[in-house]
């Protein structure tokens, strides 16, 4: 989805006109212990609903195949509405037409255009051969190549463009052709404004009430940055030339060699300037973090845009931002589908797999052993499950974690489940979803491993509890169920003002039959792997894999049900 469509939705959503929506900005980092920082960091931050985050283009192209790969893992992992920057610095044509060829791919409709700094170690921008001169070019051949597909941001400078800024100055003159040759940006396809940094909010309101004059109406967002240390400071605005109140001095001097001083005035600043923004009209705010994320949190938390106990979610699970997928309302519950892009979602970055690595690399003597490891897990004593891309478990879930640590102890092996839920407020931060207003429903629900001898004993409990329904597969593709193949089961829906009923959750064969390839396959490539090839707890998780059943379990009353009743006595 186009940024500046979003924008504009909730602008006008329920017409309320005092809606505020925000944005973040991250740069691809240096290393790839960097990149899996920031994607954890990320991650955290878009549990938040942010309108877009942005990933920057490094100087000079420097960072063009990492912020590709950063973009898709932002918009088909991550789930975030994703803008990429693309520059004209060391870009001939045919090196932006394949950025953008390949971000259309992805599913990204959102490009921010600029012209880009000089490449490192250069004072001035130099134009490449085969390539643009400023960022008007770029927008125009976006436009013209692309027609409509790309929502277009363009870059305005409160304070004038760093090249026209002399000795901290700029003229009347060189102003006013800044802001003309912003409206040519806009005109040739720019829809949406968002400005470099400024610490003074009355330069600021004096640049959107200048660009309102000369005719540019789309929406302009204020880039704020907070100040996180003073010499990171000092460097930043240095090189933006960017003008700083002498209030801001005289706050930040005393306090300079005081590093969280300086943050918590930075919080206090960024929270005063938004403010003083958002009372004049404009709803839209945009974070530049430095990808770190306390700050830009806390001063959100300050204006009351985001309240840190209570993430709601928009659906159960979080609504794909690509293109083609972002109009699907229902998901099956099986963590993985057919679908290539569930696929690329079992990539895991390297962080991740370290903390897998000390979670469950651990001497497994028997099958009990087995056991406690998903045991803990559902005990919340471990964060990481191979068959999971969670931190931990969701709030939800910890309402039934006792009872799963119960079935754990019995060799019923957990990898995914639900509570039941009758009726309970879209807004509940634990099993709440699609916004306030609505109540949701949900059947008990569970996924395990578990060995055929108890499977079998399940299956003669089953006989007595006629709500309950359930699926089971082996490696081979052995088949064993009360249900028909071709059986859809709903297991979540919500009902809300206005609208038919919302059925996001469904349990059915055929996609179970497809995720069983890839569930028996993390035995051996995402836990037995982690073990060297001749070690024996190696071998004890690839006779589970070859010998235990992959089961589906509901239970259909979800009013009065009691799903883990059948599991007593087994």
């Amino acid at each position: 989805m186009k940024v500046i469509d979003k924008i504009l939705q909730a602008a006008t959503a329920n017409n309320d006109s005092s809606r505020v929506v925000f944005s973040f900005e991250f740069f691809p980092p240096k290393t790839e212990d960097g990149v899996d920082n920031l994607f954890d960091r990320m991650e955290r931050m878009v549990a938040h609903n942010p309108s877009f985050c942005d990933i920057t283009w490094g100087a000079g192209g420097s960072t063009a195949d990492l912020t590709l790969d950063i973009a898709n893992r932002m918009h088909n992992m991550v789930c975030v509405e994703t803008m990429m920057h693309l520059t004209c610095t060391n870009m001939p044509i045919e090196n932006i037409d394949h950025a953008l060829a390949t971000i259309k791919s992805y599913g990204i409709q959102n490009v921010l255009a600029l012209r880009g700094d000089p490449p490192h170690g250069q004072d001035k921008f130099v134009q490449v051969q085969g390539g643009f001169a400023c960022a008007l070019d770029l927008v125009k051949h976006i436009r013209s190549k692309y027609e409509d597909y790309f929502g277009i941001t363009v870059a305005g400078y409160p304070e004038g463009h760093p090249d026209v800024i002399q000795d901290g100055v700029v003229t009347p003159e060189a102003y006013q052709n800044e802001l003309a040759y912003l409206k040519k940006k806009v005109d040739a396809g720019g829809e949406l404004i968002v400005t470099q940094l400024f610490y003074d909010t009355d330069i600021f309101l004096k640049f959107v009430n200048d660009c309102r004059q000369i005719g540019i109406t789309c929406p302009i967002v204020p880039g704020i940055m907070p100040i996180n240390n003073y010499k990171g400071f000092l460097r930043m605005t240095g090189f933006c030339k960017t003008k700083i109140p002498p209030e801001i001095m005289a706050a930040l001097e005393p306090i300079k060699d005081n590093e969280e001083a300086v943050k918590a005035y930075g919080i206090h600043l960024g929270t005063e300037m938004c403010k003083k923004i958002i009372a004049s009209g404009i709803r839209t705010v945009h974070l530049y973090t430095l990808n770190m994320e306390k700050s830009a949190l806390a001063i959100l938390m300050n204006l009351g845009l985001i309240e840190e106990s209570k993430i709601s979610r928009s659906l159960p699970w979080r609504r794909p931002a690509n293109i083609f997928r972002v109009k699907e309302d229902v998901i099956n519950a099986n963590p993985k589908t057919s679908d290539p892009l569930w696929l690329m979602m079992f990539m895991r970055p390297r962080s991740r797999d370290k903390k897998l690595h000390e979670e469950w690399a651990v001497p497994l003597k028997n099958i009990e052993d087995v056991y406690e490891k998903f045991v803990k897990f559902c005990l919340g004593k471990l964060r990481t499950n191979p068959w999971s891309e969670l931190d931990g478990l969701w709030p939800e879930t910890k309402i039934i974690n006792e009872q799963l640590g119960n079935i754990n102890l019995k060799g019923f092996l957990t990898i995914n489940s639900q509570p039941a839920v009758n009726g309970a407020k879209s807004d509940s931060p634990t099993v709440g979803w699609g916004g306030p207003g609505g109540y949701v429903y949900q059947k008990a629900y569970l996924e395990f491993f578990c060995s055929l001898e108890s499977l079998n004993a399940l299956v003669d409990k089953c006989k007595v509890f006629p709500f309950l329904t359930y699926m089971a597969v082996n490696k081979e593709g052995n088949w064993i169920s009360n249900v028909n193949k071709t059986d859809v089961n709903a297991v979540t829906w919500g009902v809300f003002p206005a609208k038919e009923i919302i059925q996001p959750t469904v349990v059915d064969p055929e996609s179970f039959m497809v995720w069983k390839d890839e569930a028996f396959e993390v035995w051996s490539k995402g836990w037995a792997k982690l073990y060297p090839e001749a070690d024996p707890s190696r071998k004890l998780l690839e006779e589970v894999q070859s010998s235990y059943y992959l089961v589906s379990l509901v239970d259909n009353d979800y009013i009065q049900g009691d799903l883990f009743a059948v599991f007593k006595d087994i």
